[in-house]
């Protein structure tokens, strides 16, 4: 625990460095107005209501009622015919009624199983949190890298329109062939494709941005800058215990078992007696009778114990034996699940960083190849496919760096969402 929380406090000193503004801004707008979340909070409203109902379970009831009727009464005949005399009722009643239980084994287990009931809405909203921002993070870094991947595009395509037409000047002056040149018009035709598909993938991610987070007017105003998260978990086995005591799917699952805890101890008391106590006064004004008004106090106590309900209570108490069961069966594989899931992301942060620093050097070596297998074209001594060559490994490896970049980013949030801190209170998002 002391771990977990030096963590939580590492984590949040350092979350201003964590995210750039704009990711930060757009996380915010992500909770503000997510409606999936929105409707998540109002089960945690609907479970806080769901506990004050079951703590005024303890607490007495008082009921008041009245009554006022009238009778009047036209014509009255006796036995013998005769007119009889005319009594008209006026009655006014009054009640005030108190009630107590005093013995209800099942109460206490009820309340338990709502306070249970409010932390797993709570718990139930952190992994709808951690859901929908690892959405917002994704969709904000595949925006960012399809804008790359235009700008990279454009650039090749820029490069190959010039060669393209310097092409055919030297075709002119016989320093290339028409086949040379038949290659350079070829890549370029590629180029215009490539092109076309990374503006369509562009059209996509701002779609999908402004599904998930929002309005974007501009996309170049994305900072573009996302800074590796720190800290993360050291090893694999610190993630794991970080999990076991923050993945809301666990925590979740443990619940569910506990509140078919509570479920068993509810039902026995179905088989087990209750005792209320009563406390009435009622009070009759009747000018019309021979008593004017009338004032009665009642205590009474009652004692129930429903011994026999045709075997539904017993059954009900094996029936919620067996959820128990079920319960503990399905948190003992959610834990594993939940290991294996955090496995994965770890071996995903790590491979994903070892990607990352790989296309890196080749970006950087295939810069300086082309510079060179340039200027070797330009003065003649390289081929027209040498450059082409050349020229698409450069591009190939560029926007494999885009893809990186944003591939270590998310592996990143991914470990962080498999352990359980993809929520608000660790972001500092309010």
């Amino acid at each position: 625990m002391k771990f977990l929380i030096t963590i939580f406090f590492i984590f949040v000193l350092n979350i201003s460095h964590v995210l750039s503004d704009n990711l930060y801004d757009a996380l915010k707008i992500t909770y503000k107005n997510n409606k999936e979340l929105n409707a998540e909070r109002e089960n945690v409203n609907i479970a806080e209501q769901d506990l004050k109902i079951s703590k005024g379970n303890y607490l007495p009831s008082g009921t008041i009622t009245g009554s006022k009727s009238q009778q009047d009464t036209n014509k009255l005949t006796n036995q013998s015919g005769g007119d009889a005399a005319i009594n008209d009722v006026d009655p006014l009643n009054t009640t005030i009624k108190l009630e107590q239980t005093l013995i209800d084994f099942g109460r206490n287990a009820e309340l338990k199983k709502s306070k249970l009931g409010l932390n797993l809405s709570k718990e139930k909203l952190k992994k709808t949190e951690q859901e929908i921002f690892y959405k917002a993070i994704e969709a904000y870094s595949n925006l960012i890298a399809s804008t790359e991947r235009v700008k990279i595009n454009e650039r090749n395509l820029n490069l190959l329109t010039r060669q393209v037409e310097n092409d055919k000047t030297r075709l002119e002056i016989g320093q290339i062939t028409l086949s040379d040149l038949s290659q350079s018009e070829s890549s370029l035709a590629g180029a215009e494709a490539k092109n076309i598909k990374a503006i369509n993938d562009l059209t996509t991610s701002k779609l999908n941005y402004e599904n998930v987070i929002g309005k974007i007017n501009n996309v170049d105003n994305l900072n573009k800058t996302l800074n590796p998260i720190s800290p993360l978990p050291k090893s694999l086995s610190e993630a794991i215990e970080i999990s076991n005591n923050n993945n809301p799917d666990i925590i979740i699952a443990r619940i569910e078992y506990e509140q078919s805890e509570k479920d068993i101890k509810i039902s026995k008391a179905d088989l087990a007696p209750t005792a209320t106590l009563s406390v009435e006064r009622s009070n009759t004004e009747d000018f019309s009778s021979t008593i004017d008004e009338k004032e009665q106090d009642t205590i009474k106590a009652t004692i129930t114990w429903p011994f026999f309900s045709g075997g539904k209570n017993l059954a009900n108490v094996n029936k919620n034996q067996s959820e128990k069961i079920r319960k503990r069966l399905l948190l003992d594989n959610t834990i594993k699940s939940s290991e294996t899931n955090v496995a994965s992301a770890w071996s995903n942060y790590q491979s994903s960083e070892s990607i990352l620093t790989s296309i890196r050097a080749q970006v950087n070596a295939a810069e300086i190849a082309n510079e060179g297998i340039t200027e070797e074209y330009q003065r003649g001594s390289r081929s027209t496919l040498d450059f082409i060559q050349s020229t698409a490994i450069l591009l190939d490896a560029r926007i494999s760096l885009a893809n990186s970049e944003r591939d270590f980013i998310l592996a990143q949030y991914n470990l962080l969402k498999s352990v359980g801190l993809l929520n608000s209170n660790y972001l500092n998002i309010k």
